[in-house]
């Protein structure tokens, strides 16, 4: 496969023979990302990461991986202190980071963001998240989680709850999933349901998706219950995120509906929707989720990035 100087913006963008590969050469990428073991196949290269929205582990990720790889990092964390403050462009700023290093990683609030840092970049540009758009490494690492745990998709009863709506996370994870042949079944806030086009285009590859209001009911079956936060930011009004917060919480009472191997991710971060009682559980995957975005970043970097392969 040829991924040699592509663009990661969003998940459509993948084959499902794709997809695959990259998940297969994450997991060789594993031992290095632990430090177990060392390798420098990104020596000399150097990643820009512009992050005008905040983020902890996508960005720490990312950095990390850049390091393992014997790369280095340059970028920006807060917008405040750059020159967009001055009212440069978008483009400019993209321009700059271009000519200062072979990569970019972009995080930003305004969905097509990353889709336009393309015309402005020579580098590759990875998607770290665009408003409610896509946010592709994510999807990635999410698959590569289940697929280590689950040893398989196909089939897998996948339960997406919360903001289904605003959340970046699911829209990219439920056309993939879907790509892969898990059952899906969608739990949300009446006014925060799956968009139609996702559900959409999950009927076009896959099993059409169920969709409940009923958390219980949904997760008696499930193979992974997959959590998301209400996101505050992402309402136009302060009064519609009141209403819905706090509407669904799962807790240890709720895992009693649950099968023995459920296991249980979040793209992170939390608030309320998950007691921190059931980080003690089995079920609990969301940290070691959080760990396994330095493999697959790993893996995409070096492939897009390196001159030789594991």
């Amino acid at each position: 496969m040829d991924f040699k100087n592509r663009d990661v913006i969003s998940i459509k963008d993948f084959s499902k023979e794709e997809i695959i590969y990259v998940i297969n050469y994450a997991k060789k990428m594993m031992p290095y990302a632990k430090g177990e073991k060392h390798i420098d196949i990104l020596k000399g290269k150097i990643l820009s990461t512009l992050f005008f929205e905040p983020s902890t582990r996508t960005r720490l990720s990312f950095e990390s991986a850049m390091n393992r790889l014997g790369g280095r990092v340059i970028g920006f964390a807060d917008p405040n202190a750059t020159s967009q403050k001055k009212g440069e462009s978008l483009a400019d700023t993209i321009r700059m980071a271009d000519s200062y290093s072979d990569v970019i990683v972009i995080r930003h609030p305004q969905e097509g963001a990353a889709r336009l840092s393309t015309e402005f970049a020579e580098s590759p540009v990875l998607n770290a998240g665009d408003g409610a758009g896509h946010h592709p490494t994510q999807c990635l690492l999410d698959l590569f989680t289940i697929v280590t745990e689950k040893k398989k998709i196909k089939g897998d009863k996948i339960v997406l709850l919360g903001d289904l709506k605003y959340g970046r996370t699911v829209h990219s994870l439920a056309y993939a999933l879907s790509l892969l042949g898990a059952e899906l079944s969608f739990v949300s806030p009446e006014s925060l349901k799956m968009p139609k086009e996702i559900i959409n285009e999950c009927k076009e590859q896959g099993p059409e998706p169920s969709s409940t209001s009923n958390l219980e009911k949904a997760v008696k079956d499930a193979d992974v219950l997959y959590v998301t936060r209400i996101q505050r930011e992402r309402f136009p009004d302060a009064e519609e995120y009141n209403r819905v917060v706090g509407t669904y919480k799962v807790d240890i009472n709720l895992l009693k509906y649950a099968k023995e191997d459920l296991i249980i991710m979040h793209p992170l971060p939390r608030v309320v929707e998950i007691d921190p009682e059931v980080d003690k559980t089995p079920h609990a995957l969301y940290f070691k989720q959080a760990f396994n975005g330095v493999p697959v970043r790993m893996a995409l970097l070096s492939l897009i990035l390196g001159d030789r392969q594991l």
